[in-house]
């Protein structure tokens, strides 16, 4: 099965992977290029791409300390990365009893545009609709929000309040209405089927002591860890804002999500350091 990656997605997920030095430094242009190569990504559509995120607030043109044209992070997307390092590397589902946030929104119809920048955002973030304007996520959401409505200055039309369910249908019947399970479960499968054989295959390497062939072997062990990594990583970084952390006890028995986390989890440990090791590489060229 073929997933789509788009040059976009592909970049911010390096930036969130590989390019937030804490000066701040920016990646080079030729760099981002060399990098994106090996993702199959070709010249035109990362200088693109570039532009198209530049102009998003999301980078910001800088120079290198080599005096190169290049691109840093935004505080705006340092802030954006920051809130998804808490569900992407930290997945784990909450319980009935951390409870619940409610957005609850009123916009004028003069403003119906932001009425539905409100709900494409909210819908973003992994909220499910308990009833029109009342939108609802598991409470450890609440700070995320927060972040999210004042960066686009909706947080005059909306009241968060936090608390528990209490009725009267029971939870699980409820969270079955407010998200579409089927569909979130078909995209962990989706996920499963293309990145499952490959953590196989790197764990088989790995039982027979690696490809060897020495420095060549190496160099190319490095670049396929950094491929199949940040596919990996493209993949899954969208996956725990469809499924925000459900509370296990309301999902379905058979719920790929902790398979899927577990799958990821083990790509990261085995991937993340050699992948490093190939990006050192490229931003150590002259």
């Amino acid at each position: 099965m073929a997933e789509q990656h788009s040059p976009r997605s592909l970049i911010v997920t390096l930036y969130g992977a590989y390019g937030r030095s804490p000066d701040g430094a920016p990646l080079a242009v030729a760099e981002l290029i060399r990098l994106l190569d090996a993702l199959g990504v070709d010249a035109p559509s990362v200088r693109s791409s570039v532009s198209r995120l530049k102009r998003r607030g999301l980078l910001v043109a800088e120079r290198t300390a080599r005096g190169a044209a290049g691109y840093a992070l935004s505080a705006q997307a340092r802030q954006l990365l920051d809130d998804g390092d808490r569900r992407i590397y930290a997945p784990a589902p909450p319980g009935i009893a951390d409870g619940w946030v409610l957005a609850v929104f009123t916009v004028p119809e003069s403003e119906r545009h932001k009425r539905h920048l409100l709900r494409s955002r909210l819908g973003r973030l992994g909220f499910g609709t308990a009833a029109p304007g009342v939108w609802i996520a598991p409470a450890r959401l609440r700070e995320e929000t927060g972040h999210m409505l004042r960066r686009l200055e909706l947080d005059a039309y909306v009241e968060l309040f936090g608390g528990a369910y209490l009725g009267f249908g029971a939870t699980a019947d409820a969270v079955a209405r407010w998200w579409d399970l089927p569909a979130i479960a078909g995209r962990y499968e989706e996920f499963l089927a293309v990145h499952e054989p490959v953590l196989r295959d790197w764990e088989a390497r790995g039982e027979d002591g690696g490809e060897g062939g020495g420095e060549g072997g190496r160099e190319r062990s490095a670049r396929d860890a950094y491929r199949d990594y940040l596919l990996a990583l493209d993949s899954w970084r969208a996956l725990p804002y469809a499924d925000p952390g459900l509370p296990a006890e309301l999902l379905p028995p058979d719920w790929p999500g902790g398979r899927c986390a577990e799958a990821f989890a083990r790509l990261h440990d085995l991937l993340r350091d050699p992948a490093r090791e190939f990006v050192d590489g490229v931003l150590s060229e002259e």
